[in-house]
């Protein structure tokens, strides 16, 4: 479809959308999981209410029964409809605003970013607990174990794998994708804890952290006052 017979369709779409919406999320400076549709539909300019609750607080559990009884966040409430999995929600996305082309549109590039962004969502368990996010903090060379640093190489190895293969040295596959939003979380994990990387992939966690929606965000969770002890203590002095 050219961009003159997109734009018509795109409005459309969008005003369908305009007040239907509503996303549930955690702390910006911590919610690594609320992060990912966040920055997506910021990124496509997909319209939504932004419902934040905070974590770890007495009325958390019941705040977020809420809308889920899943209780956890992200939770995207679309009418009557509740999708309460970042994933899911990235795949309600790119299906109900396919004209965004969320998933790059080439087969094998698609193949291989829903691959990447399944192995995120399932994976990388030492990288979670041993470096939580916390935009906030400043906690270069805490959490190295072995088991981080292997999911650090493991990261590593498919950004390299993307950019040389699709990429065309921008982001992950070219355009920016649900797999860039998927992969911000751990962009901003390697930027608190100083995580050394090659000279391309700094690069390309330098240009995430430029675009206009991850910069958003971050800043918004610079504005938190919020504290979650267990972020913010596990690693000691």
């Amino acid at each position: 479809m050219q961009d003159t017979e997109m734009q018509p369709a795109l409005a459309a779409m969008l005003d369908q959308h305009r007040a239907g919406l509503r996303l549930v999320i955690g702390n910006k400076n911590y919610s690594s999981w609320s992060m990912r549709p966040w920055v997506l539909m910021k990124a496509f300019g997909i319209p939504f209410e932004e419902i934040r609750i905070l974590l770890h607080q007495p009325d958390t559990t019941n705040r977020i029964a809420e809308y889920s009884a899943a209780g956890r966040v992200p939770v995207l409430l679309a009418g009557e409809i509740t999708i309460w999995d970042s994933l899911a929600i990235c795949e309600y996305l790119a299906e109900q605003f396919s004209i965004l082309n969320l998933w790059p549109e080439d087969v094998a590039a698609r193949a291989t970013a829903r691959s990447i962004c399944a192995e995120m969502h399932s994976g990388f368990s030492s990288l979670r607990f041993d470096m939580p996010m916390n935009i906030r903090a400043d906690l270069f060379g805490k959490g190295r174990t072995i088991g981080s640093q292997a999911d650090i190489g493991r990261i590593s190895e498919i950004w390299e794998d993307c950019l040389s293969s699709y990429g065309a040295h921008e982001f992950l596959f070219g355009a920016f994708s649900i797999a860039d939003a998927f992969y911000a979380p751990v962009v901003m994990r390697f930027r608190t804890y100083g995580v050394s990387l090659a000279p391309a992939l700094q690069a390309y966690a330098d240009r995430v952290i430029a675009h206009p929606a991850v910069a958003l965000w971050i800043r918004e969770a610079l504005l938190e006052t919020e504290n979650m002890p267990g972020h913010d203590n596990r690693h000691g002095d």
